[in-house]
């Protein structure tokens, strides 16, 4: 290890991707001693741009082929698990309660890592993605403190469409597909639309589609559209990956930590548990919130058909999987 480059990288972090450079670029984030424990990076982002090392007019830049040559150079926390998600099914309340141990580094929809993966799947360039992304995963996971010894990457939902990537970086770690009714999961878009909701705001290609067959698509035809994408996807994983594991929102949060901490061997101590317990009371990305489970609705529109065929496919996948 190069102490001189593990000193100059403490704290600092690849942000934002320039693709207009040539040759590629990123932008580089001081996160100080802030801990990472925000809902999603984005705000952990925020949090950050306010440190004077972040406001000053000389930007912080390096070329992006130096990162895989840096990432060598510091010591860090390999990826314990992966956490896919057809969204709004729990997975935010999860790494926020997995964030609620010291010894865990939790990465929760890292801006960065869409940024590369998406920019390989544009150019036919999947393979430099994939070194970049594995490099930048090395320099996010950065053991901060002594006691980090595990780290959870919370994926965008979108991100299953890139598991075969991800796979071949991570072949011998834990994979968690959460998913929940897909119903549920519409009730909850239509009050708070995500990206992977609106039609050609991410690249359709990602989810398989035409981009003639979506023009005009109503938003919730579209979003079960994106369901049901998510949904075959994560049916084809379980016929093929032994370390894949289905998990259900109905099971609840603390089941699913549990269902986490064994597979990943995390031990979690009964004054933590008290710390998660309290944190899975109040909303998720609202933590000063108190949650309050939506009633369910007995009229289930007609888009929602196939979607619904295959969460039940799952499920039963699921059930026969815990018998």
């Amino acid at each position: 290890m190069n102490e001189t480059v593990s000193q100059a990288l403490k704290n600092w972090i690849p942000y934002r991707l320039n693709e207009q450079s040539d040759p590629l670029s990123c932008r580089w984030l001081y996160l100080g001693n802030e801990p990472i424990t925000e809902p999603f990076f984005d705000e952990t982002i925020s949090k950050c741009m306010k440190q004077a090392e972040n406001s000053h007019w000389l930007k912080a830049v390096s070329s992006l082929d130096i990162l895989p040559e840096w990432s060598q150079q510091i010591e860090t926390v390999k990826p314990s698990a992966i956490i896919f998600h057809i969204s709004r099914c729990g997975s935010t309340l999860v790494s926020q309660l997995l964030s609620q141990q010291s010894s865990n580094i939790v990465l929760s929809e890292v801006p960065f890592f869409d940024a590369l993966l998406r920019w390989g799947k544009k150019n036919d360039k999947e393979e430099e993605a994939s070194e970049l992304l594995r490099a930048s995963i090395q320099l996010y996971g950065a053991r901060r403190n002594e006691n980090q010894d595990h780290l959870f990457i919370k994926a965008d939902s979108w991100h299953i469409h890139f598991y075969p990537q991800l796979r071949a970086l991570y072949p011998d770690i834990p994979f968690f597909l959460l998913y929940r009714r897909p119903d549920e999961v519409i009730r909850s878009q239509q009050k708070r639309r995500g990206m992977q909701s609106i039609p050609s705001l991410l690249e359709p290609e990602i989810f398989g589609f035409d981009r003639n067959e979506i023009t005009g698509m109503d938003m919730d035809e579209y979003m079960a559209r994106v369901i049901e994408s998510y949904l075959q996807a994560f049916i084809a994983i379980m016929e093929q990956d032994e370390k894949a594991f289905l998990v259900s929102y109905h099971e609840g949060i603390s089941a699913i930590v549990q269902q986490i901490a064994k597979a990943t061997n995390l031990e979690i101590s009964e004054d933590e548990w008290q710390l998660m317990n309290t944190r899975a009371a109040y909303h998720a990305k609202y933590p000063e919130q108190h949650f309050a489970e939506e009633k369910k609705e007995e009229l289930i529109p007609a888009y929602l058909n196939k979607a619904l065929e295959l969460y039940h496919a799952v499920d039963q996948i699921r059930k026969q999987g815990n018998a």
